[in-house]
C-alpha cells in the first residue's frame, strides 16, 4: 500500500510537470513560433492558451507591436558640398516572425541591420540633393534672393527668382521607399522614417548665421526704405488735402464777410438817406467821444467844421 501510494504521487507529480511544460500562453502583444528539433512547426499570432509537446517543442516569442528605431547623428555632405549632421528615426514591426528569426534572430540584430540600411539610404539621398532641399519642409514655391541662391547652392541668376525644390518631406519619402524595399527579406515592415534634426557643421554654421544676419539686415533696410517712401507720399497727400480744405474754408469765410459787409453798408446807407442831418450829427458826436477826453488839447480855427454843432448851443 505504501509503495503504490508513492508511485501514485510520483505519477501525479510527473503528470503535473508535463502539463505545465506543455501549456503556454500568447499575449496580445506577442506572436510566437513553435520549434521542434530546430524546425518551425507552428506560427501563432492570436492571443490565448496553447499546448505543445513537452521537452520536444520549444516556443520563441516576438513582439508584434510597432517598434522604434533611433539612429545616431551622421555627418553627410549635400550635393553642393555642405556638410551637415543628420539625425533620423523610424518605426517598424515584425510581420513574418519565422523569416525574422532566420535572418536576424532578435531585435538587437534587427536594429543593427536597420542602422546599415536606413543610414545608407539617408546618406545617398541627402548627398544627391542641395542643402536647401534638405532643410526646407515642403516643395512650395520659394522666392530666393541672390544672396540666398549663393548660400543654398542654387544656380545664381542676376535677379531674384522663384524656384521649386523637393523639400525634406519628399526626400524622407524617397528614403522610406528605398529602405522599405529591402526590409521584407528580414520579415520586417518599415512603416515610417523621419528626419529628427538637421544641423550644420560648426564652421559652416557660423558662416550661415553671418549670412542670415546680413540678409535680414538687407531686407529690413529695404522695408524701411519702402516705408519712408510711403510715409513721404502720405504726408504729401495730407498736406495737399489740408491746403485744399483751408483754401476752401478761407474762400467761404471771405464770401460770408463780403455779404455781411455789403448788408451792413446797405443798412447804413438806408439809415443815412432817411435823415442825413441827424446821421451827420450822430457821427460827429461819435467822433467827439473817440477823439477827445480830459487829457486832449485841440487847437482849432473858429471856422473849423469840427465844432460846428457847438457854435449855436445858445
Amino acid at each position: 500500500m505504501k509503495k503504490s501510494r508513492i508511485l501514485g504521487l510520483a505519477a501525479g507529480f510527473l503528470t503535473l510537470i508535463i502539463l505545465l511544460s506543455s501549456a503556454f500562453t500568447v499575449d496580445e502583444t506577442e506572436q510566437v513560433i513553435v520549434f521542434q528539433f530546430g524546425k518551425s512547426k507552428r506560427i501563432i499570432k492570436d492571443a490565448g492558451l496553447y499546448f505543445k509537446l513537452p521537452f520536444i517543442q520549444e516556443v520563441k516569442s516576438f513582439d508584434k507591436r510597432i517598434l522604434e528605431w533611433d539612429g545616431d547623428p551622421n555627418e553627410v555632405p549635400t550635393q553642393d558640398k555642405r556638410y551637415i549632421w543628420v539625425d533620423t528615426f523610424a518605426r517598424w514591426r515584425i510581420v513574418e516572425p519565422l523569416k525574422f528569426y532566420q535572418s536576424v534572430t532578435n531585435e538587437q540584430n534587427a536594429h543593427s541591420r536597420l542602422d546599415d540600411i536606413i543610414e545608407s539610404a539617408t546618406r545617398n539621398f541627402i548627398s544627391e540633393n542641395l542643402l536647401i532641399e534638405v532643410v526646407r519642409n515642403s516643395n512650395r514655391e520659394l522666392e530666393t534672393t541672390i544672396e540666398e541662391q549663393e548660400s543654398f547652392g542654387l544656380e545664381t541668376l542676376e535677379t531674384d527668382v522663384t524656384q521649386i525644390v523637393k523639400g525634406r518631406e519628399q526626400i524622407t519619402k524617397l528614403i522610406l521607399n528605398k529602405a522599405a524595399e529591402i526590409m521584407p527579406q528580414y520579415g520586417i515592415e518599415l512603416l515610417d522614417i523621419k528626419i529628427k534634426r538637421i544641423n550644420y557643421r560648426e564652421d559652416v554654421r557660423r558662416k550661415v548665421y553671418e549670412r542670415m544676419i546680413s540678409e535680414r539686415k538687407r531686407i529690413a533696410q529695404k522695408y524701411r526704405s519702402e516705408g519712408g517712401g510711403r510715409k513721404a507720399q502720405i504726408d504729401g497727400e495730407r498736406e495737399k488735402e489740408f491746403q485744399i480744405i483751408t483754401s476752401g474754408a478761407y474762400r467761404t469765410a471771405q464770401e460770408i464777410k463780403g455779404r455781411a459787409d455789403a448788408e451792413a453798408t446797405k443798412i447804413y446807407a438806408e439809415a443815412y438817406n432817411k435823415d442825413p442831418d441827424f446821421y451827420a450829427f450822430l457821427q460827429t458826436l461819435e467822433s467827439y467821444r473817440t477823439t477827445m477826453n480830459t487829457n486832449t488839447t485841440l487847437i482849432l480855427s473858429t471856422n473849423s467844421e469840427f465844432l460846428k454843432y457847438l457854435k449855436n448851443i445858445r
